[in-house]
Formats: C-alpha cells, sequence, structure tokens
C-alpha cells in the first residue's frame, strides 16, 4: 500500500468513526508509520484516533501529535475535576478503592495501588472520558501476587495458544524476578499485537511488560 492510499484509509476510518470530529485532524504516513496531527474537543477524542489508524491494514505504527483543545464553556477548575474523576471511579466497580486522582490544569494523574493491569486500564479509561481532561498520566503501582517466574512465563504462552487469534509460535515470552515480561516476535496485524500483549498483562504476578513485537505485513 503506497502512502497516499494509507493515508486515505486512515482518513476514512477517522470519518467513519463517529466519536471522532476528523474536521481538524490531518494524516500523513510513511512506510507504514502514521503520524496525527491537529486538534480535537476531548482527550477521549485523541485516543479514539490512535485506535482507528491502528485498525487499518498496513499500519505499523502511531504517533499521536493531536493537541486536545477544551471550550471556554467545558473548561473546569481543578477541584471540580478532580471531585468529578473520583466520583467517575467510586461508581466503576472494576476501579478498587485504593486508586486517587489530582487534576492539574486539566491534566489528571492516577496514584495509588491495584492488583492488576486491568484495574489501571479501567481507571486510565474512566478518567479520560471526564469532560474537561486534556491528558491523564497513569502512576498507579501494581502490587499483585508473585507467582514463579516459571509460572508466569508458563501461564502467559497457554493463554496465547488459546487464542483463535494468535499464532502463538510467532511471539516469544521471557520473564524475569520481580514480574517484568518480555514479548518479542513478528505479528501481523496490530489487533494480534494487542492480544499478545493482553495476555502477557493477565496473567498474576505481572507488573511490567516490555514489547518488542514488531507489525510487519
Amino acid at each position: 500500500m503506497s502512502n497516499d492510499d494509507l493515508e486515505r484509509s486512515v482518513a476514512d476510518e477517522l470519518y467513519w468513526d463517529p466519536k471522532v470530529d476528523n474536521g481538524a485532524i490531518a494524516v500523513s504516513a510513511e512506510d507504514g508509520m502514521v503520524t496525527l496531527r491537529g486538534t480535537v474537543g476531548s482527550f477521549r477524542q485523541k485516543r479514539e484516533a490512535t485506535h482507528d489508524a491502528e485498525r487499518i491494514f498496513g499500519v505499523k505504527s502511531v504517533s499521536n501529535d493531536l493537541k486536545v483543545r477544551i471550550l471556554n464553556q467545558d473548561r473546569r477548575d481543578d477541584a471540580e475535576l478532580r471531585g468529578d474523576v473520583l466520583q467517575a471511579l467510586m461508581l466503576d466497580g472494576l476501579v478498587p478503592s485504593t486508586i486517587d486522582a489530582k487534576a492539574d490544569d486539566g491534566v489528571v494523574t492516577l496514584t495509588g495501588t491495584a492488583n492488576w493491569q486491568f484495574e489501571r486500564d479501567e481507571a486510565e479509561f474512566v478518567a479520560a472520558n471526564i469532560l474537561g481532561v486534556i491528558s491523564v498520566d497513569d502512576e498507579i503501582d501494581l502490587v499483585p501476587p508473585a507467582p514463579s517466574t516459571g509460572d508466569v512465563k508458563h501461564s502467559i504462552k497457554k493463554a496465547m495458544e488459546r487464542n483463535a487469534k494468535l499464532d502463538a509460535d510467532s511471539v516469544s515470552v521471557d520473564s524475569s524476578d520481580g514480574g517484568t515480561v518480555t514479548l518479542k516476535g513478528t505479528v501481523s496485524s496490530w489487533s494480534d499485537h494487542d492480544e499478545a500483549f493482553d495476555a502477557a498483562w493477565a496473567a498474576p504476578g505481572v507488573t511490567d511488560v516490555k514489547d518488542h513485537i514488531l507489525v510487519a505485513y
């Protein structure tokens, strides 16, 4: 696929997504590397734009340089924004009560502890959807149970083998003391990449995932 064709495909996908206002988004592509520039009205739109681009066949990486520009009527002071974020986190059953938040000029920082990566992901997703947020910094510490290094590697490989969407042989898994997992290999789509990445984070005891998976077409 040529650079022009890839740019058009990504632009069409952004236009197709009703959650994204694509009017002020410029798309450029070079050898499978896509860059998004321009402005959007919310942090959620910025995140959705990345997901839209990654869905396109031929995209190897996405650099999201979009700026979030909050309209004056949607701007919030720090105390009000923090209160809304905390309320939303409290109402979400997947977010543990050990997670806290602070706000500074539209930037929300999440702190505290969680036992699982999906809890951190959920907290970040919830915070990103609050009106007035321009970015989210995730500083939540993972404090998971600690199985043996061999158990972590084995459980991740078995999860990959069970996944019908993923060729488990294309991704190698290494684990070390402290819960760090390293993924290496080459997959044929971002969907396969994400499946492998999610399988690693789902394993008990994982505190960090080093992503060295290449997407090649």
